[in-house]
């Protein structure tokens, strides 16, 4: 078992971070060479002069940017790495929509080394010219369409309190905040974000994996490629379950939360994970709900409850045996 500093209650007092130290870098990648393509005049700048612009040449694509906060004091413990879900970036573990502290706070205080990743075409890693490498563009998602599918409110319904569910956790006042995080998101480059994912792991060396929804995928699918690599998954209401072999044997904590039967799409992703716990002795599945815990929302890490939640997955993380 890891060792633990103060419980509950105290971890969750908001006493100073203390760092040993943080940075930033970027993994992967691959160049592209572009040729045959017509130059255009442009100006960069309010009242710039003219520059002539060719598109020809060498292009960086793929690359993924990370960034890591180092507790103070080293714990001995594997870093976490923290994976984010589709159309959003690494800003999604930060500070909730409504301002209070988020998951990255509230495992740094436990003494967690964490590293929070924009994936590769998302946010500070970039993306790549498009149709002359990508292919097809970006998806950007309306707001009603996020405030529903993240089951703020039901299917159908505007953003706003009236139309929220009645238990919900997510704090519907700043879902404007959260409307903000959101960013162009591709459906193809499912390939690159994994390769994206690995060569962090090769990097740092064995992590714990914190992942959600899109990125619940590249998680399981990381242990999966490299048990070596991943000591843990810790997996918010995944958006799949990729097919796996009975040699899956990660320890995997998944968690969902409620009012789920009102839109099709979730109980049915329900019913994947609840498989992927059936076949795999390794999976635990936490169903709030099932647990007295009312009212939560798709956006677990930014849900009233968040740091109740980051307790618990603490508590699991806690009880897993050195390796």
């Amino acid at each position: 078992m890891m060792t633990d500093e103060p419980g509950r209650d105290a971890s969750d007092a908001l006493a100073p971070i203390r760092l040993r130290d943080m940075g930033a870098f970027h993994v992967g990648g691959r160049e592209v060479s572009l040729s045959g393509l017509p130059r255009r005049e442009v100006v960069m700048a309010e009242g710039g002069q003219p520059v002539a612009l060719d598109p020809n040449g060498t292009y960086r694509v793929e690359q993924m940017y990370a960034q890591y906060f180092l507790a103070e004091p080293a714990s001995g413990r594997p870093p976490l790495a923290f994976w984010h879900g589709g159309g959003m970036t690494g800003a999604a573990w930060e500070t909730t929509p409504d301002g209070r502290q988020g998951w990255l706070h509230a495992f740094l205080r436990r003494g967690w080394d964490a590293y929070l990743c924009d994936a590769v075409e998302r946010g500070r890693s970039g993306y790549a010219p498009v149709p002359e490498i990508w292919t097809e563009g970006p998806i950007v998602q309306a707001q009603e369409d996020c405030y529903t599918r993240f089951r703020i409110g039901r299917p159908g319904t505007r953003p706003g309190p009236g139309s929220a569910y009645g238990n919900t956790q997510f704090p519907v006042q700043a879902f404007g905040e959260l409307a903000a995080q959101m960013v162009p998101r591709w459906v193809h480059t499912d390939a690159a974000v994994l390769r994206g994912y690995l060569a962090l792991l090769e990097r740092v060396g064995r992590m714990i994996v914190i992942c959600h929804s899109q990125a619940g995928v590249f998680g399981i699918r990381a242990a999966a490629a490299r048990p070596d690599l991943v000591r843990a998954v810790v997996a918010l209401e995944p958006a799949s379950i990729p097919q796996l072999d009975a040699g899956y044997r990660t320890p995997t904590l998944v968690l969902m939360g409620d009012n789920m039967d009102t839109d099709p799409r979730w109980p049915r992703m329900r019913e994947r994970v609840r498989d992927f716990a059936r076949r795999h002795p390794c999976v635990t599945l936490l169903s709030l709900p099932e647990l007295g815990i009312a009212g939560n929302s798709h956006m677990l890490m930014m849900d009233r409850n968040s740091l109740d939640l980051a307790a618990r997955v603490h508590e699991w993380l806690m009880t897993l045996p050195p390796a």
